[in-house]
């Protein structure tokens, strides 16, 4: 039988690279609903090109479609849904995810937002409701892929791999006068604006450290990150004899969209299949925290705990969308991100302090960007 697939933000990059994945299995897959934030005209564009009937649009409708998180929360809930894509920017995923998972349907996720703001919510949730849960970001489904078939207590530590980014080497004094168009020339991945912006200023790693932990059950001191420029080991597992396993491929989203789906079964597939002939030089460096404080303001925001990463995300989210609109420098998003950290007392994490702690960070954050 076809897996009935809702993909939630599928006019972004994961969502649309989703359906081409999709559109290569169709013997598989099966497109039963789409959502988007605010692209209408995409999102009748590809209902008419797989003919699906239940949409949802996040923002008011021109048209007339179901809009509002109310909408969109009814399309993962319907039974005809077997699998739910999350691929929204942002912790907005939070919400269809705790209705998917209630609603007993397989998550496959590339919002780490979700976990990085309510893992401790979300992943207790999984086991009471029996549902599972793949990782669709290249280095969780590596870590994943690494761990199968291995207990827990034989891991060591996970190591994160990065490309760096555009400004891999430089100093914060080479950051000064860093443009937007500088900040999206990723060197291998081709991402969404937001998400390349965390790229850039390493909270991207930073937010994959603490969504690690909760999709792995790892302490804070077993997350490692290294920085690997040509994009090609996607994540390593170190067990406890010594023995390191790595994931491979070509840094191509479609891949991991593809396990995440299908898993546990392996499908052949059109994709090229990486060729170690092909990249004979992999090389491997220590990640500079200092010059890239966002990842540091991760890994103490983790290790505070609580709401405190909540409070992370929601700074740099409102910083690194005013970077993209041209309002603050790109040294100024880790200073509002920092700020923000500073002025919070976190809090134990439930669904109503999450929320609140969100808007509320949020409104510090935009408060912040015209003081720094």
């Amino acid at each position: 039988m076809r897996k009935r697939v809702v993909v939630l933000g599928s006019t972004g990059s994961i969502g649309t690279q989703t359906l081409d994945v999709i559109d290569q299995n169709p013997d598989s897959l099966e497109v039963v609903g789409l959502a988007a934030g605010s692209n209408e005209p995409l999102l009748l564009e590809q209902a008419a090109r797989f003919g699906v009937k239940n949409l949802a649009l996040h923002n008011p409708s021109p048209s007339g479609l179901p809009s509002g998180m109310d909408a969109i929360l009814n399309l993962v809930r319907h039974e005809a849904v077997d699998v739910v894509v999350v691929s929204v920017a942002g912790v907005i995923g939070l919400l269809p995810t705790i209705a998917a998972i209630e609603a007993g349907k397989h998550i496959a996720l590339a919002s780490k937002e979700v976990l990085v703001a309510a893992g401790e919510l979300v992943m207790p949730m999984l086991k009471q409701n029996g549902v599972t849960l793949t990782p669709i970001d290249s280095e969780h489904s590596a870590l994943f892929q690494c761990i199968q078939g291995s207990r827990h207590d034989q891991i060591e530590s996970l190591i994160l791999t990065a490309s760096g980014g555009p400004f891999r080497g430089k100093k914060r004094a080479d950051l000064l006068n860093i443009s937007v168009d500088q900040a999206l020339n990723h060197p291998t991945w081709r991402m969404g604006g937001k998400i390349t912006i965390d790229s850039a200023t390493l909270m991207n790693k930073g937010l994959e450290v603490i969504e690690a932990k909760w999709l792995f059950d790892m302490r804070p001191d077993q997350i490692e990150v290294v920085v690997h420029p040509q994009s090609v080991v996607h994540s390593m597992v170190k067990f406890r004899d010594g023995s390191v396993l790595g994931q491979m491929g070509w840094p191509d989203m479609r891949m991991p969209i593809l396990y995440a789906l299908q898993y546990p079964e392996r499908v052949p597939n059109n994709l090229k299949p990486w060729n170690p002939v092909d990249t004979p030089t992999l090389t491997f460096e220590p990640a500079d925290d200092e010059t890239f404080s966002s990842l540091r303001l991760a890994k103490q925001a983790l290790e505070v705990g609580g709401t405190m990463p909540c409070a992370l995300n929601a700074a740099n989210e409102e910083a690194a969308n005013a970077f993209l609109r041209g309002e603050i420098g790109f040294l100024d998003i880790p200073e509002v991100v920092e700020r923000t950290m500073q002025q919070h007392r976190p809090e134990v994490p439930t669904l109503e302090n999450i929320t609140r702690v969100d808007q509320e960070s949020r409104e510090f954050a935009r408060k912040v960007q015209t003081t720094v």
